[in-house]
Parts: C-alpha cells; sequence; structure tokens
C-alpha cells in the first residue's frame, strides 16, 4: 500500500450530533407547529431521515386556536396566529404517539402552558408514555397568575418554571425554548440553564403586525403575530451566537433556515442542531431535503464531522 493511501481521509460524513445526552443521526430538527404532529408529513417525508421531530405544542386540553386568517405572507417570511390549536396531551398519546413509535428518529413533545401547574400536568402525562426523547418547554406563553406576562421576559419566572418542569420531568431531557429576547437573552438564558435546563432553543417567533392597506384592518384574525422565515435568520443567528457564549449546555438555533449553508451559519456560530419551520410551508421535504443536501456541502467543503465546526466562528482577519 502506498503511503498516500494510507493517509487518506474517509469519504463518508458523519451528521450525527449530541444534543446532550441525546444522540441525533444528524442536526435537522422539524420544528414545531411547522409539521402537524410528524405522521401527518409520513407519506410524503422518510422520517427516518431527520435528526427529529418537535411535534405540535401540547397542553392540558385541547385548545380550539385563533380566529381565522391565521397565516400572513410577508417579504421573506410570514406572520402567523394559530393560537396554539392543539388536540390536548392525553389525546397525543392516544392517538398520535403510538404511531410515531414506528420510527427512529427522535421525538420531542412542545409543552406549554398558562401556569407552571399546566407545565407539569403535561410533562407528568408525558412521563408515563414510551416513544419520546426529550420535552422542549415553549415559555413564550401567557403567565395567567402573575398577570398575563410571559414566562421568558422574567428570569425569575423563567427560572421558576424551568425548574417544576424539570422535576417534573425525571425520565427524558429537557430543551427550553426561549423567546426572542433582543436586550436580555443571555440573562434569561443563564436562569433556563441553572434552573436545569439541559438545552436551550433560540428561538421563537417574533412580535409582529400585519395590516391591510384598503381596509385598514389587521391581516390576521388575532390582530398580531409571530413573524418567522428568513427575514428573521440574521438576527437569530446573533441572538444563538450570544447564548452559545453565556452558558454550557447545547443550543439548538432556529430562524429562517432553507438550505444547508444557513445550517452551517448556525453550527459555527455555536448551535449544536438546528430546527426546520417556516420552510415547510413551501416545501414538506424541505427538512428531507435539507438533510440531504448537508452531506453533500460537508463532503465538498471537506468536513467530515459536522460536529466538528459548531463555535468556530472566527474574527474576520484571523
Amino acid at each position: 500500500m502506498s503511503p498516500s493511501a494510507t493517509t487518506e481521509r474517509p469519504c463518508a460524513v458523519d451528521l450525527s450530533v449530541g444534543v446532550g445526552t441525546l444522540k441525533l443521526s444528524n442536526p435537522i430538527i422539524a420544528a414545531s407547529g411547522t409539521f402537524g404532529y410528524g405522521v401527518e408529513f409520513a407519506h410524503l417525508v422518510d422520517l427516518n431521515r431527520l435528526g427529529g421531530i418537535v411535534v405540535k405544542g401540547l397542553s392540558a386540553k385541547p385548545m380550539a386556536g385563533a380566529p381565522p386568517p391565521r397565516i400572513c405572507e410577508t417579504p421573506s417570511g410570514m406572520i402567523n396566529a394559530i393560537g396554539l390549536q392543539n388536540i390536548g396531551v392525553r389525546a397525543f398519546v392516544a392517538e398520535k404517539l403510538p404511531a410515531l413509535r414506528r420510527y427512529q428518529t427522535a421525538i420531542i413533545a412542545n409543552v406549554f402552558g398558562n401556569t407552571i401547574a399546566d407545565y407539569v400536568e403535561v410533562i407528568r402525562t408525558l412521563e408515563d408514555a414510551e416513544g419520546l426523547a426529550a420535552y422542549e418547554l415553549n415559555i413564550s406563553c401567557p403567565n395567567v397568575e402573575s398577570g398575563g406576562g410571559e414566562f421568558s421576559n422574567d428570569p425569575t419566572l423563567t427560572s421558576q418554571v424551568v425548574a417544576a418542569a424539570r422535576k417534573a420531568a425525571g425520565r427524558r431531557p429537557l430543551w427550553v425554548k426561549l423567546a426572542p429576547n433582543l436586550n436580555g437573552i443571555r440573562t434569561l438564558a443563564k436562569a433556563a440553564e441553572e434552573a436545569g435546563a439541559d438545552a436551550l432553543t433560540v428561538a421563537n417567533t417574533y412580535p409582529a403586525l400585519c395590516i391591510d392597506s384598503h381596509t385598514r384592518t389587521p391581516t390576521l384574525g388575532n390582530v398580531t403575530g409571530g413573524l418567522s422565515g428568513p427575514a428573521i435568520r440574521p438576527i437569530t443567528l446573533r441572538l444563538v451566537w450570544e447564548v452559545y457564549l453565556t452558558v454550557a449546555i447545547p443550543v439548538i438555533g432556529l430562524g429562517g433556515i432553507e438550505k444547508p449553508e444557513d445550517v452551517i451559519g448556525y453550527l459555527v456560530a455555536g448551535a449544536t442542531a438546528v430546527e426546520i419551520g417556516t420552510a415547510h410551508f413551501i416545501d414538506p421535504k424541505a427538512s428531507e431535503r435539507i438533510v440531504e443536501g448537508l452531506e453533500k456541502w460537508c463532503k465538498e467543503d471537506k468536513i467530515f464531522e459536522i460536529s466538528s465546526i459548531r463555535g468556530s466562528l472566527r474574527a474576520k482577519n484571523d
């Protein structure tokens, strides 16, 4: 065997990543609220190709959601106000989870509530069920007990809800999905970490408003909604980088990802994995397509372990 043959690097690309103790086959996760409960996409997408699926947000009781219209297209994005419509945690366990158990991809349950007790009730119900890999706590919800403020706008409230969820979630890792707080996300991230979060998802949608210029009325039935899509990517990329510099636990980037290069950007900024959201409204196969494209991109750029580029952001003149 020639000397050059012994030093050749393998052509295979290792896309696997570890979000704490949870191992994913690749860093691509379908985001909550954009991929149904996962099973609805099974006839379109090879679910086993995805690193994970975060199911539609689950509440203690079923919710009807916001009045229509619920979606408004914007330049390079969209605003939505679905109103967290869902079938409730017990119906999810009985009707959706059995089908999800057939797939190898990690299934993550998104959990929300108006009070801390709501979050705890949902997690306790899920703790008795098989087939879940982790919980993702959506803390961008009104805290009724404190007058309607969001859990993710106050470090004390963040700490309280995460600590209660951590105590209830004895079997599985707990991810915490932060709101895109532009001025205080480092403080909120630290509060969540210290309260027991195993990973942080950065970030939820941005509060926004669309107006019909002819009728002078809001485009959405709920008046305001959440802005998502490529328009928010540079802003969220900055938030991911800030959180990565602040905490020791993994960060999951979420915001405006459309192609493999976007994934790489988030990983370089410090994310361990990413979630794909709005792209599914344009192409239901977006997550699977990005997995395939990511492998090709890594081969072309001679990146043989995707995890090796995490947090590799360099100064422009380095």
